[in-house]
């Protein structure tokens, strides 16, 4: 293929193969193909992407047992010094920062590195909780608080029993 096969005004004979495509068109189609494949690989935008804290959240579970609330939220690579948690009477509110610095030098090569991640993650809690006697505990890069309901909300709770239709 030459350099005129690409313009599509240089090109004479197109009346005497309808039939054959565009190289242009051919071109935008195949380059359409390699984006696609590339989203369709890793998510429909950056933010898709399985981050540790894409958009600065951080992954978590909501479990309501029979007398507390529990919330384990994923912190890879924090410390207890890196998390703040604080409670209110509706929301907890968990906010992280880590800031990694390394310098390394040594015969024929210096390395700098330096990665920074926050999250801040603000959970809804049911009413009933009681947040003066919550208690955290952080595990294996794992934030668990657990929120106990007041005796008032664990009284209120109505089992149904579900029978075969």
């Amino acid at each position: 293929m030459k350099i005129k096969d690409l313009i599509p005004w240089a090109r004479k004979d197109d009346a005497a193969h309808p039939d054959r495509e565009n190289p242009i068109a051919t071109l935008q189609r195949e380059m359409n193909q390699v984006f696609e494949g590339f989203w369709n690989r890793f998510g429909k935008g950056l933010g898709d992407l399985d981050w540790p804290w894409g958009h600065s959240e951080a992954k978590s579970d909501v479990v309501q047992t029979d007398n507390a609330v529990e919330i384990s939220i994923e912190l890879p690579g924090m410390t207890m010094d890196d998390i703040e948690v604080s409670v209110t009477d509706d929301m907890l509110t968990v906010k992280g920062e880590k800031k990694v610095e390394r310098q390394e030098e040594k015969k024929g090569y210096y390395l700098s590195e330096r990665s920074y991640g926050a999250i801040w993650r603000t959970i809804p809690l049911p009413p009933g909780v009681d947040g003066e006697k919550a208690e955290a505990s952080f595990k294996n890069g794992v934030l668990t608080v657990r929120l106990p309901q007041t005796p008032e909300a664990q009284a209120r709770v109505k089992h149904i029993e579900v029978k075969a239709g």
